[in-house]
């Protein structure tokens, strides 16, 4: 069964939304516009449940929410990193990393590279640039 074939109607819970759901949206995020998901809600999915799904859908060039997954891939890093990975498990963190470095595009080298210098020096963490999409949209190296 192909995800990006079928039709998505939605989310049962948008503050709670299942891998499948996410991806399902993914692939068609036209169909329930972010402007109409509860606020906040990039910092609502960037969480260990649902980060191996976005992990996949960033690493996914014909993704057309690909950007959207990225920018969420910041946050979780960000996240983890900021409070010594109390929030996040820090091997899950490396290996998605070290999984980006292997075999990512520019995109997804660039998430990882930054994330290595933030792991390094957290005082370089500007709130713009991590959870508010700046390095995404610049897609920029620290």
């Amino acid at each position: 069964m192909n995800v990006q074939e079928e039709t998505f109607h939605g989310f049962a819970n948008p503050v709670d939304p299942s891998p499948a759901e996410l991806r399902a949206w993914a692939y068609q995020p036209d169909s329930v516009p972010l402007t109409s998901m509860p606020p906040d809600w990039d910092l609502l999915v960037a969480g260990d449940r649902l980060v191996q799904t976005l992990f996949d859908l960033a690493m996914d060039q014909g993704c057309p929410a690909r950007r959207f997954a990225l920018h969420c891939l910041y946050i979780y890093a960000a996240d983890g990193i900021r409070t010594n990975f109390r929030a996040h498990p820090k091997r899950r963190f490396r290996k998605l990393v070290e999984q980006a470095e292997r075999a990512g595009d520019d995109l997804m080298r660039n998430w990882a590279h930054n994330s290595r210098v933030l792991l390094a020096r957290p005082d370089l963490f500007v709130y713009r640039d991590w959870c508010e999409g700046g390095l995404v949209r610049e897609n920029r190296r620290l």
